[in-house]
């Protein structure tokens, strides 16, 4: 199945022994996502998630973020805790939620105008995604890549001169 081979359970990427975390947030509600995004938005544009990320790379974070984050406010069970950690060249993102018995499953034949295609859009935005049950807890995650070498084809080709 198509949405199986997209976004299979696989482990989460264990980060290096020089990664910082960037943060850790508990979101219950929608606003409180917003908020959360916003103080993301923040750390990152003083320096504290990677120094060298361009704006692209930024949004391209911010995006998952807001997608895998969302997702489990809505289809998963609390508490729903997100992370950022910022390794050499990428940030993991890691999502996890008590419903350990729904994975992430994207959207099939569905019209985009319904939504449903924010799995999709994290997969073709990161350099890696799965997701894994790790206790009692499903986690959902991805690599974003922030060093402009190294950045995903879709978003590299995606750019103009």
């Amino acid at each position: 199945m198509v949405s199986e081979a997209l976004w299979g359970q696989r482990p989460r990427p264990t980060p290096g022994p020089d990664a910082i975390a960037v943060g850790r947030w508990e979101p219950t509600t929608p606003a409180e996502l917003t908020a959360h995004r916003r103080q993301l938005s923040a750390a990152l544009q003083d320096g504290s998630g990677a120094t060298d990320a361009d704006e692209v790379a930024v949004e391209r974070l911010l995006l998952a973020f807001e997608e895998l984050a969302s997702n489990a406010l809505r289809h998963g069970r609390e508490p729903i805790r997100v992370t950022v950690t910022a390794g050499r060249d990428e940030w993991l993102l890691e999502v996890s939620d008590a419903a350990t018995d729904q994975p992430p499953t994207p959207a099939v034949g569905r019209d985009a105008a319904e939504g449903g295609l924010g799995l999709y859009l994290v997969a073709r935005l990161s350099a890696a995604h799965g997701w894994d049950v790790q206790g009692d807890h499903k986690v959902a995650w991805c690599r974003a890549q922030y060093s402009p070498g190294q950045a995903p084809r879709a978003v590299a080709g995606s750019r103009s001169a």
